[in-house]
């Protein structure tokens, strides 16, 4: 049996991440750009019945929390990265359905122009 989603999802798109993650050694000494997406399922009936802030997800906390986790983080791979990721908006929202995709702008790979990207869930059954 699959859980019901809740009846509203709040999704964040863009959010400027610095980290110091890639394979490469220059990659965590220089660190470089990010972009986060996040998409946050909860229950927004009371929020939009009493028009009341502290009834829903303040998004503001997860993007200020996250832009300063950033700074911190020192890894190889996008997926350890993501999954911090997940593990901070888990500790702030509890165990909602979560979504990200997080981009690597601009990964350092000879002929490449592209973004790599990498999308990631917890506690989400479709």
């Amino acid at each position: 049996m699959r859980n019901k989603l809740p009846s509203g999802v709040i999704k964040i798109r863009g959010v400027n991440l610095w980290a110091h993650v890639g394979v490469l050694e220059s990659e965590r000494l220089l660190g470089q750009d990010f972009l986060l997406d996040i998409s946050l399922w909860i229950d927004v009936s009371n929020a939009a019945t009493y028009d009341d802030v502290k009834l829903s997800a303040d998004y503001s906390v997860a993007i200020k929390g996250l832009q300063k986790l950033s700074f911190t983080i020192k890894c190889l791979t996008i997926e350890m990265f993501g999954d911090k990721i997940l593990d901070y908006l888990e500790g702030l929202y509890g165990p909602i359905p979560i979504k990200i995709l997080l981009k690597k702008c601009r990964p350092p790979i000879k002929g490449f122009q592209g973004s790599v990207e990498i999308e990631m869930s917890r506690n989400y059954e479709i």
